[in-house]
């Protein structure tokens, strides 16, 4: 069994609360939108770390990260991809990449908005795990873990932080 910590749009900002929530984890995946090295050695130093760029991460991130990552964790056969839409809006050219590679678990971020939906059409499940940074229009910040047991994709948790903590 894998466990597996998940995250979005971090935009430079990733706090010891989700540090505490992935404490248990045996990797952690970012879906882009990372922002600043910061995040990525802070989330480095305490598990193996994958990740895709996203739209507001520059050069650097690019030359170090994907666009798509596309593998297998345990049975499940996973594409991570920063905009890739969802089930019945999935961003152009996803429908087609998903009949020519099919996959168990798709994973996008970008919107801000968390999604766990099962798509019928291809077999799949797809999560969005909303956003964990400051950065944006969402009311509450994100996270999520879960396992992966063989062919199995279970035990999904979420993180949810005020986006403006009280002081």
């Amino acid at each position: 069994m894998t466990k597996i910590g998940l995250l979005s749009d971090t935009h430079s900002h990733v706090d010891d609360k989700i540090l505490n929530f992935f404490k248990d984890v045996d990797e952690i995946w970012h879906i882009g939108d990372i922002g600043s090295w910061e995040v990525v050695d802070k989330l480095k130093a305490i598990k193996p770390f994958k990740a895709v760029y996203g739209n507001i991460d520059g050069s650097e991130f690019r030359q170090e990260f994907k666009l798509i990552e596309n593998f297998s964790c345990e049975d499940v056969h996973v594409l991570m991809i920063h905009i890739g839409g969802y089930p019945g809006k999935y961003e152009k050219g996803i429908k087609q990449f998903l009949k020519e590679n099919p996959v168990n678990l798709f994973i996008s971020g970008h919107s801000h908005i968390l999604k766990v939906i099962y798509d019928k059409e291809f077999d799949l499940l797809h999560i969005n795990p909303g956003a964990a940074g400051m950065s944006g229009l969402h009311k509450v910040r994100t996270a999520m873990r879960f396992s992966i047991d063989k062919e199995k994709i279970k035990g999904l948790e979420i993180l949810e932080l005020e986006r403006y903590p009280k002081l």
